[in-house]
């Protein structure tokens, strides 16, 4: 039984070095699994060479693919990946997926029920058939702490995605590029972006709302608590998968019982140490952190 679930995506990302495993969900599972905890991810892969190819390679990260749904009508998620200079990523990602698909099974409700944490995003919820299965993942996991990565990618969302999101969610966590989307359209009040992360979670009742801010670092705040932590000096190669790592080591440390300014700072190192490396799951040692 996994303790952990990342639900949504699994993908190729279409690097300019090569594909790489991907997608934010399964970024994010590996790196709780890489950290010590139990973790799976609820996804769906086409019934094609890519999707065979994913399900080994998520084997042979050590998760197992026993959730991974296979589409036989619609082929694996595709995203082809540009990094500027700066080691930041473009994406144009294939629309019509197979986890544009998922569906909801009777036998998902087990592993939600009894699940420690959730982490959803927003990309998943662009077709209506996958975005039901989500909504219904989440009520099963109504004593779960159910994190929103609000992660927007291209058109892929819209206000209503977003609020439903943040309505079942108990946690969220954006960059600040998101926090400003979200500024615009749900008409967040506040001079800086501490004041709009707050108007965000009072408005919306999250119980933790973390902000990330590239090379500056992280702002993590809860109804009690704000925490800044400064960016950790690091040669960046991509940030492709930072901030799933930053969601991760949070959650691991607040999991683990360390208080908000020791998880924010694991959480910033932990996504240093990836924007550092190539691709989004690249194998880490703990102990080095």
């Amino acid at each position: 039984m996994a303790h952990i679930i990342g639900l949504g995506e699994v993908l190729w990302d279409l690097l300019p070095r090569g594909r790489q495993l991907g997608g934010a969900p399964f970024n994010f599972t590996f790196h709780c699994h890489q950290l010590g905890h139990p973790s799976a991810i609820v996804s769906r892969v086409g019934d094609d060479d890519p999707g065979r190819d994913i399900r080994a390679e998520v084997k042979q990260l050590g998760l197992s693919d026993a959730w991974v749904q296979t589409d036989p009508d619609h082929a694996t998620g595709t995203v082809r990946v540009s990094v500027d200079g700066n080691g930041q990523p473009a994406f144009i990602i294939t629309p019509d997926v197979a986890y544009d698909f998922l569906t909801w099974q009777p036998d998902l409700e087990g592993q939600f029920v009894q699940a420690q944490a959730v982490c959803f995003g927003s990309l998943v919820q662009r077709h209506p058939v996958a975005r039901a299965a989500v909504q219904r993942a989440l009520r099963a996991a109504r004593n779960a702490l159910r994190i929103f990565d609000v992660n927007l990618r291209q058109h892929f969302y819209d206000r209503n995605v977003l609020e439903e999101s943040l309505a079942l969610s108990r946690w969220v966590k954006l960059n600040e590029d998101e926090l400003h989307v979200l500024r615009d359209l749900l008409g967040l009040h506040g001079a800086g972006d501490s004041a709009l992360l707050t108007d965000l979670r009072k408005r919306y009742r999250q119980e933790v709302a973390a902000l990330t801010r590239g090379d500056r670092g992280c702002l993590v705040q809860t109804e009690d608590e704000e925490v800044s932590v400064p960016g950790v000096p690091v040669q960046v190669v991509d940030t492709v998968g930072a901030g799933d790592a930053f969601t991760a080591g949070l959650l691991v440390s607040v999991l683990e019982g360390k208080n908000l300014s020791e998880a924010a700072s694991f959480a910033n190192r932990l996504a240093a140490r990836v924007a550092g490396s190539a691709g989004g799951t690249p194998r880490i040692d703990r102990d080095a952190l």
